[in-house]
């Protein structure tokens, strides 16, 4: 997979106000048993075996209860298990995948920071919590023939969550609100808009898709979901 955006794009953010970063830090990231079909004689001898009831008795007498269907307990079924513990340094993406955070920063030559593998996301823009602006986590869709938890966001939602824990253990909860593809070539014009430092705080999930077309663009498009803080 190729870059996530493209250097236009990503200098588009740097020429437009204070992109808030913090680099270099990396974050690490839970008795005898009875026996089988015993034979239990027939208390009416062997003419019951035809219906009849043995000579001198009449009929009916004795005859064998008839039988009852066995009387059965319905089992409640098993609460499910509770989702593991989301370890600190982690997204949980809105079909529940989960990556490792990677705090980066946008290089001075534009260069959008991207995963070593496609467990992990780079986290750069504002910080969690903040009052304004974008917190943006870039993933890879694949890599090396492997597919990674971000190939999930072509099948976000409106409406589901998304998780991220601070490495203090601190939970940020968010809640899909829009869902978009963007084509590379037209993101450069887009850049503030969605992940710059200004407007309402946000959680904005990037990563490629669409067709491939090889070269320094690699996927066609991007994939972006944008989620706002669930009060």
């Amino acid at each position: 997979m190729k870059a996530l955006l493209t250097g236009a794009a990503v200098a588009a953010l740097l020429a437009s106000a204070a992109l808030v970063v913090t680099g270099g830090e990396r974050v690490v990231l839970a008795g005898a048993p009875a026996p089988a079909d015993a034979v239990v004689p027939n208390p009416l001898g062997d003419s019951a075996r035809d219906g009849r009831p043995p000579a001198g008795m009449p009929a009916g007498a004795n005859a064998p209860a008839s039988p009852t269907a066995p009387t059965t307990t319905a089992t409640p079924p098993a609460e499910p298990a509770p989702p593991p513990r989301q370890q600190p340094g982690t997204v949980r993406l809105p079909q529940g995948g989960l990556a490792t955070l990677v705090r980066a920063e946008v290089g001075t030559d534009g260069v959008l920071p991207v995963p070593e593998g496609v467990g992990e996301a780079t986290w750069w823009g504002v910080d969690l919590g903040a009052a304004e602006g974008a917190t943006v986590l870039a993933g890879h869709v694949n890599w090396k023939g492997v597919t990674g938890p971000f190939d999930e966001l072509w099948r976000a939602r409106v409406g589901q969550d998304v998780t991220v824990v601070d490495t203090a253990g601190k939970s940020f909860a968010y809640r899909v609100s829009a869902v978009e593809a963007v084509r590379k070539d037209a993101l450069p014009g887009r850049a503030v808009e969605l992940f710059g430092p200004r407007g309402g705080h946000r959680l904005v999930l990037v990563t490629c898709g669409g067709r491939w077309v090889g070269g320094a663009t690699g996927y066609e498009e991007n994939q972006v979901v944008t989620a706002t803080p669930v009060a």
